[in-house]
């Protein structure tokens, strides 16, 4: 199912160390990671946040 861009980019932002994105994603066990290792310390966050910037929208995880 088509995710919004932009929707996942805001949960990135606010939620991220929560793994929210991933979530909405549908990656469950890596949002549960994300959840775990509060989004590996941070990095894993800002790294999502690049990727999210350079998919299309509506985007296919």
């Amino acid at each position: 199912m088509a995710k919004n861009k932009w929707t996942a980019f805001l949960l990135c932002l606010f939620l991220g160390l929560f793994g929210a994105h991933k979530f909405y994603e549908e990656r469950i066990l890596l949002g549960i990671v994300y959840l775990c290792t509060l989004g590996f310390g941070g990095i894993g966050v800002i790294i999502d946040l690049i990727i999210l910037l350079f998919k299309p929208n509506p985007y296919y995880p």
